[in-house]
């Protein structure tokens, strides 16, 4: 039986009546990179706060590394590390100096070893004289993520921690939560408001809107579907009706357009369909496959489910 790390059962958050969340669950098993998943105002970074226990939920009960959050949040918060706000840090001072700084106020005994040893783990060790103010954004975030694992921690929640970064931020933010779990052994729970961010890294994942569940599963299930929404774009779609109208493609078929025709295909038959419309005749412009539960996750981040 996998050992659940978070366990979350019927969470509620009420602001001035509204559902920030309802009724939310979710398990966490050991290992796991969990992608937790949302557009911006689903209730994530609420839900973020009461795991940590920045603010108390209305109903419900959370359980991190088999213990109760309302009874153990002092022995349950030397077990985890967290980024939930932007991290923030004196610009003037080195890399090492910052962490050194935060270890003392933490009260905890972090060795100027496991600082460097943190330091190098988020690719930072080289820089780790450098000011901060020197640092890319990229930069800023890893060292963010050093912060929160100074001092070894089993758990990692991370709040959208690639927002506001390039290309190459973002992979460099991705290469590390895959480190951390597959050489360091981390948990690491992952906000973001991106599928394909979580779909590289995660390999269990829930989406939420509106504060509720929408879909959870692992990251294989939900996202390697066979079944796809394939839309071809003709240059007739009169023409391409006619050609349908007796041939096995038409239970196939899902909505027409003026330009296109959208089927529900497995991912052989898109090829086989392609070359029944060059055989009878009709141009086909383009064919763009896409996952039904990616559409779903645009409907729900674009505000139009």
């Amino acid at each position: 039986m996998e050992e659940k790390v978070i366990e979350v059962k019927n969470l509620s958050k009420v602001f001035r009546e509204v559902k920030a969340v309802e009724g939310l669950n979710l398990n966490v098993n050991r290992g796991d990179v969990f992608g937790f998943l949302g557009p911006n105002g689903a209730g994530k970074s609420t839900t973020i706060r009461m795991l940590m226990a920045l603010i108390t939920p209305q109903e419900g009960s959370i359980k991190i590394l088999g213990l109760s959050l309302n009874q153990n949040k002092k022995e349950i918060s030397a077990r985890v590390g967290a980024i939930v706000e932007k991290p923030d840090f004196y610009n003037y001072l080195s890399a090492y100096k910052n962490l050194e700084i935060l270890s003392r106020i933490s009260g905890k005994n972090i060795t100027k070893k496991r600082i460097m040893d943190t330091l190098d783990l988020v690719g930072l060790g080289s820089r780790h004289n450098s000011k901060v103010k020197t640092y890319s954004h990229g930069m800023k975030q890893r060292l963010g993520i050093a912060q929160a694992l100074l001092h070894d921690p089993e758990l990692i929640i991370l709040d959208e921690p690639t927002t506001g970064l390039d290309p190459q931020g973002v992979k460099e933010i991705r290469d590390l939560i895959i480190h951390l779990s597959k050489s360091e052994g981390k948990t690491v729970f992952l906000s973001s408001h991106i599928l394909s961010e979580v779909e590289l890294v995660a390999n269990r994942m829930i989406i939420i809107n509106k504060g509720k569940t929408v879909v959870e599963g692992t990251v294989s299930e939900l996202l390697n579907s066979k079944i796809l929404k394939v839309t071809f774009e003709v240059d007739n779609v009169a023409n391409a009706k006619k050609v349908l109208e007796n041939a096995r493609w038409t239970e196939k078929i899902q909505s027409f357009s003026q330009k296109e025709i959208i089927f529900q295909l497995e991912s052989d038959e898109i090829g086989e369909l392609n070359k029944f419309f060059v055989e009878a005749g009709i141009s086909i412009k383009a064919i763009v496959p896409s996952r039904s539960l990616e559409d779903y996750f645009l409907k729900i981040t674009s505000g139009t489910e």
